[in-house]
């Protein structure tokens, strides 16, 4: 069974840093792009950052350029998303995502066909 589950949500004061986890399990995690997502309330769920599988290409929103990192560990089937220098604005529900085997990093999130649960980040003072 195709899971992904984040983890490392909380609250955060303005400044501050978290370091989000997506870990997979019932696929082969290095054969797949991941993408990180998020939704405010009220909001449409919006891309926040990819990572492609080969290369290890990456792509970011850019409202999150030069504050946030995404990065992967293929042996232990995980993803991560390093947030620095958090602002209220940020303040969602993250999600991390997979499209289809060997495709690449996709923009709209109707592409990616696999997604976590979710983890709730409050950017607050």
């Amino acid at each position: 069974q195709v899971q992904l589950v984040e983890s490392g949500g909380g609250l955060v004061q303005p400044g501050g840093s978290l370091r989000l986890s997506c870990a997979a399990s019932g696929f082969t995690l290095e054969h797949y792009a991941i993408g990180w997502f998020r939704q405010a309330p009220g909001k449409e769920r919006e891309g926040v950052s990819c990572i492609s599988t080969s290369y290890g290409i990456t792509y970011y929103a850019d409202s999150v350029k030069g504050r946030f990192t995404i990065s992967r560990d293929n042996a232990k089937s995980t993803g991560y998303l390093e947030m620095n220098s958090l602002k209220p604005e940020d303040t969602a529900v993250y999600y991390c995502a997979a499209p289809d085997a060997f495709s690449p990093c996709q923009r709209n999130p109707r592409e990616y066909g696999n997604w976590g649960q979710g983890t709730q980040v409050t950017v607050s003072s």
